[in-house]
């Protein structure tokens, strides 16, 4: 008999509205402690004790318009976070500084969520929604010099760049990105080219959210469907549908893939996390605790496996904690 689904292993409130990003910092020492920070729709970014389980700092960037993206540039201190107002803000958090160091306007009116990759000590690669409707664009971090802007070739009707994520092969080689689009389409790009290298139809409606693991060269994918895509890329650079995976309840907001390759959690419309093994897909667990949309989904980066945790947030303005399948 399968085991039944755990409880959160402990529930956090007080962001008083929806919350749809988190984002783990766990630092690389044993004395540190683990940090979670959430974006929320009112504009405020928290900064989560997991030790007190209470707020440390609240953070104040985005003219009160919603955020929907936190992501940490080397250490708990250097913060990046993407707003509704139309801009990326950068934070240096040291000494409890709590002011917007610098930031991009990024003239986007969706709300596709910018994807980091770093290329060197303190430097950092950028990849966002362009102004111009079909496009992305790439700039260099902290400098702020544009990279390359991809466009899709005339006529390719691919709509808005809805989901991204910048990647590379281990060896440092060449960047690529992945985009997930308003037609279904998700797109490989070289970057150094500024062209697509492949393209596949993987859902019916816009691709709400995507994950890739490089090592096995296997993404998976989301939409407003009853359907998780799973695809690969082979040696050719060329995408490929390797399976798809039916739901019970149709669409999804958020996956994520854990940074061990093992299993995988996504964030469903229908108020609950589902957990999946990588390798197969098989599902795993279905954790029920939200009364409303589940819209983001992060797992911790602890070096300690029994440490692990999953922290989900949703519309109904709760972040739940959960510790599961931490067993090696």
């Amino acid at each position: 008999m399968a085991l039944p689904p755990p409880d959160p292993q402990f529930v956090l409130r007080g962001t008083s509205a929806a919350v749809h990003t988190l984002h783990f910092s766990c630092g690389g020492q044993e004395s540190d402690v683990p940090i979670l920070f959430s974006g929320s729709e009112n504009g405020l970014i928290h900064v989560w004790n997991l030790k007190t389980r209470r707020v440390d700092t609240a953070l104040d960037g985005h003219g009160r318009k919603s955020v929907y993206c936190v992501e940490t540039t080397g250490g708990k201190n250097r913060l990046l976070s993407q707003g509704r107002d139309q801009r990326i803000c950068l934070w240096d958090l040291a000494e409890g500084r709590t002011a917007v160091m610098d930031s991009v306007f990024t003239e986007n009116v969706g709300f596709c969520r910018c994807s980091l990759l770093m290329v060197a000590q303190g430097r950092w690669l950028m990849a966002m929604a362009a102004k111009a409707l079909e496009e992305v664009q790439v700039l260099e971090l902290p400098s702020k010099t544009s990279v390359c802007t991809l466009k899709p070739e005339a006529g390719a009707k691919l709509g808005m760049p809805m989901c991204l994520k910048l990647w590379q092969l281990s060896g440092g080689s060449q960047p690529l990105l992945l985009a997930g689009y308003e037609d279904g389409s998700v797109v490989l790009w070289n970057l150094s080219m500024g062209k697509a290298l492949s393209q596949l139809a993987c859902h019916q409606e816009p691709v709400m959210s995507l994950d890739f693991d490089s090592e096995k060269a296997k993404g998976i994918s989301g939409s407003s469907e009853k359907v998780l895509s799973i695809w690969s890329l082979n040696e050719q650079q060329n995408l490929q549908v390797y399976k798809t995976h039916n739901l019970v309840n149709a669409g999804i907001s958020d996956i994520t893939i854990r940074p061990d390759k093992k299993i995988v959690a996504t964030a469903g419309w229908d108020h609950r996390i589902r957990i999946f093994g990588w390798k197969k897909l098989k599902p795993l667990a279905v954790l029920d605790y939200h009364t409303a949309t589940v819209h983001c989904v992060s797992f911790s980066n602890h070096k300690n496996p029994k440490e692990r945790l999953l922290a989900a947030g949703s519309k109904d303005h709760r972040i739940s904690i959960w510790s599961i399948y931490t067993q090696t």
